[in-house]
């Protein structure tokens, strides 16, 4: 269930990247059972590989912002931990 912050008593953490900032995995990122259409323990994303966040949720429980970021081959949803912010005019291999 969603319940406002405002009846939880708790401020909601904001997020500190943005819709449409590129981002860079810190570590690979391996489906921990969560992505319907990929194996568990399979790779989604390796360490280094660059993507562009299009979605941005909310886990209440960890009160923690959760990115949807579309890499080359999947969207993945993240943690801040795992990721950086892309350099300025840093391409994916994709797009180079």
């Amino acid at each position: 269930m969603n319940t406002p912050a405002a009846l939880t008593g708790i401020d909601i953490r904001e997020p500190a990247y943005a819709w449409g900032q590129r981002v860079i995995a810190i570590d690979d990122l391996v489906n921990d059972g969560s992505h319907p259409e990929r194996a568990e323990d399979a790779l989604l994303a390796a360490r280094g590989d660059v993507g562009e966040i299009v979605n941005i949720g909310h886990a209440q429980e960890l009160n923690e912002p959760v990115y949807l970021v579309q890499f080359a081959d999947c969207v993945v949803g993240c943690l801040e931990i795992e990721l950086v912010p892309a350099p300025l005019g840093l391409l994916s291999e994709t797009d180079a």
